[in-house]
Formats: structure tokens, C-alpha cells, sequence
């Protein structure tokens, strides 16, 4: 496993939080044990510096940093309330481009968010097309992935037109419950 995948699916999805909007959210203190943030003080001026860079970016730092408090044990059975920020996925994002550099994590954690980033662009541009243009879209992808597995059969010995007319029916039995192609159309 890649230590890009590792990040992404064991570290930074599993302090994700959800509230009864279907909203996602992190809290600051849990991503700063995730990148290896010892002290609060130091991981707060990485914070301040994502804060910055939220509002020069033309965003309100409130809407994805939002102070609260949090209940944590001191031991014999008493609590105190600790300062903590809970996150959006941008402020997450702003956080780790804004890290130190120097650790693993933080570069890790970039190339995730620059992947996820990609990722989210694309859903968004996918939903704005009209219903033409997302069958028009779907139909590009279709004829990609078609060639792959021309490209896939030719390298596992289809050859001839017919090889490939059984192979290409053998697919289609396999989508639609043993339906052949004539079956289908």
C-alpha cells in the first residue's frame, strides 16, 4: 500500500466526523496528533497560518474554523474544558499545506488532498453538464475503457474477429445474467 493510500484511508477519513446534516467535520486536536504536532502551541501557529491563507483567499476563517471547547479527564475523575477547532475538509486542507514540510506526514498529506482536490473538481464539473453532455461524458469514458479491453483481450490471445465477437458476447453474459448480446439488443 502506498503511504499516500495509507494516509487517506487509515489516518485522515478515520477522524472524520458527521453531524446530523451529513456534514463532514475534524476537530483540530485529532489532526494534530495525526501530523505529528507534539505541542498545541506549535500546531496552533500552523492553524493561524491556514487561517490566514482561508481569509486571503477571499473565505470567512469562521465558516471552516470554528472554536469550541472540549471535555477531557485530568485524572481522579475530573474534567476540564480544552480549547479545540473543528474543521472543515478546506481548513484541513489549508492545515496541511501550511504543516512543516519536513515531515513525511505533511508531504503525504499534501499529495492525499491534492488527489482529493482533483477528485471533487471533477464531480463538480460532471454535475453541472447538461443531460446531454453527461451522456456525451459517459460515453467518452466507455469508449477509453472499451479500448483497454481490446488492448487487455489482444495481450491474452484474441485475435481474429470472431475470437473477439465471442469475448465481447462473453462480457455481456457476464453483465446481464447470461444474456447474450442478441439477448440484449
Amino acid at each position: 500500500m502506498s503511504n499516500i493510500a495509507k494516509y487517506s484511508d487509515q489516518t485522515f477519513e478515520s477522524i472524520k466526523h458527521v453531524n446530523e446534516f451529513g456534514q463532514e467535520y475534524w476537530f483540530a486536536r485529532e489532526l494534530q496528533s495525526i501530523l505529528e504536532y507534539i505541542q498545541w502551541r506549535r500546531f496552533h501557529e500552523t492553524i493561524e497560518r491556514a487561517k490566514l491563507a482561508c481569509m486571503n483567499s477571499g473565505y470567512k476563517a469562521e465558516d471552516h474554523f470554528a472554536d469550541v471547547g472540549k471535555m477531557v479527564a485530568i485524572g481522579s475523575g475530573t474534567e476540564r474544558t480544552i480549547d479545540d477547532i473543528m474543521l472543515s475538509r478546506y481548513a484541513c486542507y489549508l492545515i496541511v499545506m501550511n504543516g512543516d514540510p519536513r515531515k513525511e506526514v505533511i508531504a503525504v498529506g499534501q499529495t492525499y488532498f491534492a488527489v482529493k482536490t482533483r477528485q471533487q473538481e471533477l464531480i463538480e464539473n460532471y454535475e453541472q453538464l447538461s443531460e446531454d453532455q453527461k451522456r456525451l461524458a459517459i460515453r467518452n469514458e466507455m469508449i477509453a475503457h472499451n479500448k483497454s479491453l481490446a488492448q487487455a483481450a489482444q495481450m491474452a490471445g484474441v485475435e481474429t474477429p470472431q475470437e473477439y465477437a465471442v469475448f465481447q458476447n462473453r462480457g455481456y453474459q457476464g453483465l446481464y445474467g447470461g444474456l447474450g448480446m442478441r439477448d440484449i439488443h
